[in-house]
């Protein structure tokens, strides 16, 4: 299959790229102690941080695409392990903010460093993580991210056609 998609449809392929994206990653992070979700989680914490936000766990979920019940989940975990810190937001009591400990921010750096590695070994068919094809396809995955889906509710025949 990974040489050969004729016949395959463009979600089986987005599918498998997933898979063998979350499996490499779970691998490489897993001598840190993270799963690729726990990284998914962390790295977005970082990055969020970087930016002078302190998010809170709902943020996080809408920021990363998780369920916020997952979120809240891998959160504890984390805290327990002691690369993350949850409070109580001053502002809203009900909302749990989230900061990464100084631990944490060390685990994150370098995992980030391993998944960047791992990018750019993904994208070197591509011409690598600068590549003009890398932004291209950057680009029309972000497209298909944007559009909105409901399995209850598939848009028409009417809808699908171009004019």
């Amino acid at each position: 299959m990974s040489t050969n998609p004729e016949g395959a449809t463009p979600g089986f392929l987005v599918w498998r790229l997933s898979m063998k994206w979350r499996v490499a990653v779970d691998r490489a992070v897993a001598p840190l102690g993270l799963t690729h979700a726990q990284y998914s989680l962390v790295a977005s914490l970082y990055g969020m941080h970087r930016t002078g936000l302190r998010p809170s766990q709902r943020q996080l979920a809408d920021h990363t695409g998780l369920e916020p019940l997952y979120v809240s989940k891998l959160a504890r975990a984390l805290e327990a392990a002691g690369l993350v810190e949850r409070a109580r937001d001053p502002a809203d009591p009900r909302a749990v903010q989230l900061t990464l400990t100084d631990q944490g921010r060390e685990v994150t750096r370098r995992a980030i460093g391993i998944v960047h590695g791992l990018l750019e070994q993904l994208l070197t068919p591509l011409g690598g993580l600068d590549g003009p094809r890398t932004k291209a396809f950057s680009r029309e995955l972000a497209t298909l991210l944007d559009v909105p889906l409901d399995p209850l509710d598939p848009p028409t025949k009417n809808e699908t056609e171009q004019p």
